[in-house]
């Protein structure tokens, strides 16, 4: 993946510096961007590029033009932060050979490596962690406005996209929480950060959708996983304020919002709200303009029946559910520090698909966890077998620094780990493809996203069963002739073809 493509929103207006006498125009301070990981990180780049535009930066598309460039990086896995260290290094090409004054770093690699980033890479000015989002201002020099008039959302138009990589967000806590004062170090060290309906955000996601943080942070102990580290403890938004940021979205053109965070199905618990999640999608589906409303991610033990009442008989909330498992071994899940094992999942999934008729099911798995044995590993197998999931990610155990699993023995290698993987998906290809054959024929409603990125002769889209950016996509080859189709609206299609994983649909 490159890292030479920056977001570009357009600057609302110029600034100027008024003196004693006339006032003058001057140039507003280019920024650009370059925004790695999942859909967290991609609110977080939102939220500073807001900050920055309302103190009157302008930010820029090419990195060759900006006066500050900022990489808010991924440390979730080995590879994300390889390629964060990978787009630091390439944006430092263009502060020392190009225009570029500050080279600034962002997001959870500065929670890992605060101080190595600064002393190994000179060309960093300075790092703003997850915690700090409003210390950009700072770190590009610029002051914060007084004016409050551009703290609401405005339909910017993206013209190129933000870079992301595969979210890992999926490989996340599921059972048992942290006793607060488990945490290493003290709690005021902790990320603590949270907007709200008054911060600013530029969108990056095309116009008719946009992703929505309802809260940050988890207390969950999963011995793979180092994001209590790198976001802090769980933390909610005030209901008020989802409501008040989706209610202004919906206001500016957005047609589609996905609820975020990493544990969204322990929304509202820190305060004492029982069922909030499904309040929330519940209230969320009475405002008129949206169309679409969905979440990431459902934990298991969190999968409440008021949660599937509410997605079965709100029709504007997608059946659709992320379910991520992370193994199927009760034993593997032990050593995880989760609970369940294939037996409680297959029950779990068939209360599911009860509840909702029609629901897509997503999940995704680790393979490779320490100690993993062939009857583990085939356990696993069996169980993707029996539960045909619509759509399946899986991930490669990666070593983490700092998280419980770093200390286990019995590693496998990296070879044996990619074979599994891969057989694993191969069992899953041969679902995906079967389940893809049957929606042939079927109609559905078709969120148009535009010309494909595989060629400019076809369109491509979403229906409900695909989430942005981690599930397949619907190619648009037949329109009718009086028929002219515009990005960010919807339409009635009908599936005419299948491949493993994508769909062909024609226009009616």
């Amino acid at each position: 993946m490159s890292s030479k493509n920056l977001t570009i929103l357009p600057p609302d207006e110029k600034i100027e510096l008024v003196l004693e006498g006339p006032t003058l125009a001057v140039r507003p301070q280019k920024v650009g961007f370059v925004s790695l990981g999942c859909p967290k990180n991609l609110v977080d780049s939102e939220v500073m590029m807001g900050l920055l535009a309302r103190a009157g930066a302008e930010l820029s598309p090419r990195a060759e033009d900006a006066d500050v460039i900022v990489v808010n990086t991924c440390s979730f896995i080995e590879s994300a932060q390889q390629e964060s260290v990978n787009a630091i290094l390439e944006m430092a090409r263009h502060k020392t050979s190009g225009k570029a004054q500050k080279l600034i770093v962002a997001g959870c690699l500065v929670e890992r490596f605060r101080d190595e980033i600064l002393k190994r890479i000179p060309e960093v000015d300075a790092v703003v962690g997850t915690g700090e989002l409003e210390n950009i201002l700072a770190a590009t020099g610029l002051a914060p406005s007084r004016s409050t008039a551009s703290n609401k959302i405005s339909p910017f138009v993206v013209l190129n996209s933000v870079l992301n990589s595969r979210p890992e967000g999926d490989a996340r806590a599921s059972q048992g929480r942290f006793s607060r004062e488990r945490w290493d170090g003290a709690i005021a060290d902790l990320p603590n950060y949270l907007y709200d309906e008054d911060t600013p955000r530029l969108l990056a996601t095309p116009k008719s959708t946009a992703y929505i943080k309802i809260a940050e942070g988890c207390d969950h102990p999963c011995t793979f996983c180092i994001i209590p580290q790198l976001r802090g403890k769980f933390r909610s938004r005030r209901f008020e304020s989802v409501i008040a940021e989706a209610e202004r979205l919906a206001q500016a053109g957005v047609r589609e919002v996905t609820l975020i965070g990493q544990d969204t199905t322990c929304y509202g618990e820190d305060f004492g709200l029982k069922d909030g999640l499904a309040l929330l999608l519940e209230k969320l589906a009475q405002i008129e303009d949206l169309r679409w409303i969905r979440f990431l991610y459902a934990y298991p033990n969190k999968i409440t029946g008021k949660l599937l009442e509410a997605i079965g008989t709100q029709e504007k909330i997608c059946s659709y559910m992320d379910v991520p498992l992370q193994h199927a071994s009760a034993s593997v899940l032990k050593r995880m520090k989760r609970g369940g094992g294939s037996d409680v999942f297959l029950r779990s999934i068939a209360k599911m698909r009860r509840a909702i008729p029609g629901v897509t099911l997503r999940t995704s798995f680790i393979v490779g966890f320490p100690g993993e044995t062939e009857t583990e590993f085939e356990e696993l197998c069996d169980f993707v077998r029996e539960a045909q999931f619509d759509w399946m990610g899986t991930f490669s155990y990666s070593d983490q620094d700092g998280a419980d699993a770093y200390g286990l023995d019995k590693k496998l290698s990296p070879g044996e780990i990619e074979r599994r993987r891969k057989h694993l998906m191969g069992i899953q290809r041969k679902i995906s493809k079967k389940k893809k054959k049957a929606l042939v024929g079927q109609q559905f409603d078709l969120l148009l996203e535009g010309t494909s990125e595989e060629t400019d002769l076809l369109m491509e889209g979403r229906t409900a069963m695909h989430a942005p950016e981690i599930d397949g996509k619907v190619f648009v080859n037949d329109v009718p002739d009086d028929e002219e189709l515009h990005p960010g609206e919807f339409y009635r299609c009908q599936i005419t073809e299948a491949h493993d994983y994508d769909l062909v649909a024609k226009i009616i």
